[in-house]
């Protein structure tokens, strides 16, 4: 069995990684901030849900403060040898970053950075890195290959995981680091991130409250369900060896306005849907090539969207007494 590092492991995906991770019977070295960039309690509720598993430690710090994370890396390194490090940490969401472009700088490029010299000094063999499809911009063809130019991002999210791209190549090619870029794809389920759509709309129309819908509605989103993003992560790390870049995507976009009405029906009361000027970083369409994640990984996503919406509205209506409160 394997012993991991896990950063953003009270996040969305990061919890559901060490869920994995932990009942393969790995051991997992968690890592998290549990900072303020959406509720807390949506954080809390997963580090719960890990806390006091076998194999399963926890600590504190902030990716970006070079001296925490040193300070931590020789108390990890007491603990014997680190098999890989997945770095699902983040400052995640584009319109945020527009406004506070500063914080995703830090966490995304410097807290990057951070982690690649913690490799280095603690021997680690293999690096996973979290990125993401805002880096294929307006102009690339459809489905968006790993190929495609991705030199022109629309927002400082998008130049932030470029940026972290480039650097986490430089260690590839200076220190022989295994690193594997996953592009994540509009992940969403249970206890998800609320300032992701969906989480959003089953709020919103389960409370009666106005859906807010950027545009006509007539844009398309490749929705990736959250287990299967995990399970690609968990593929990732006895893929090939090298530098690759790989899509981890449903293939299969979906027009929100049909998500909206899916989520009307599940949910069991109609949308108030209120349309809004669109963002100048909005696409209108994402959608995954994932032809490569099936090559190199062996991975394809096997939850079907009405299925993983369904676990999301369930989840939600289980929570709903403080769920309903979380900010959108």
């Amino acid at each position: 069995m394997s012993t991991l590092i896990v950063t953003g492991a009270c996040g969305f995906i990061g919890w559901k990684v060490c869920e994995k991770l932990l009942a393969n019977g790995d051991s997992v070295i968690a890592v998290d901030d549990l900072n303020g960039a959406y509720d807390v309690r949506l954080k809390e509720w997963r580090l719960a849900r890990l806390q006091g598993r076998p194999g399963f430690a926890f600590s504190r710090v902030d990716v970006s403060d070079r001296d925490a994370l040193r300070s931590f890396g020789r108390s990890a390194r007491k603990n014997g040898r680190v098999d890989a490090l997945i770095n699902l940490a983040a400052r995640a969401g584009v319109r945020s970053s527009v406004i506070d472009p500063w914080t995703y700088l830090a966490t995304n490029v410097t807290g990057n950075l951070n982690l690649l010299e913690l490799c280095r000094e603690l021997e680690v063999g293999r690096f996973v890195l979290a990125s993401t499809s805002s880096l294929y911009g307006r102009d690339n063809p459809r489905p968006f290959r790993e190929d495609a130019d991705t030199n022109r991002p629309l927002s400082p999210y998008a130049a932030s995981k470029k940026a972290a791209e480039a650097m986490s190549y430089s260690y590839h090619f200076l220190y022989g680091l295994d690193v594997m870029v996953l592009r994540f794809f509009t992940v969403y389920g249970p206890a998800g991130r609320p300032d992701m759509s969906l989480f959003r709309f089953v709020q919103w129309i389960s409370e009666g409250r106005e859906v807010a819908v950027f545009g006509d509605g007539s844009q398309q989103r490749d929705f990736t369900y959250v287990d299967d993003v995990a399970n690609g992560i968990l593929a990732a790390l006895t893929a090939t060896r090298g530098y690759e870049v790989i899509n981890l995507g449903s293939d299969k976009p979906v027009v929100l306005n049909d998500a909206i009405r899916l989520i009307t029906e599940l949910v069991g009361r109609e949308a108030k849907v209120r349309h809004q000027e669109g963002h100048p970083t909005d696409v209108e369409f994402t959608w995954a090539d994932i032809s490569k994640a099936r090559q190199l990984l062996g991975w394809q996503p096997e939850t079907d969207f009405a299925a993983g919406v369904r676990e999301l509205v369930d989840w939600y209506g289980r929570n709903r007494d403080w769920a309903r409160e979380i900010a959108t």
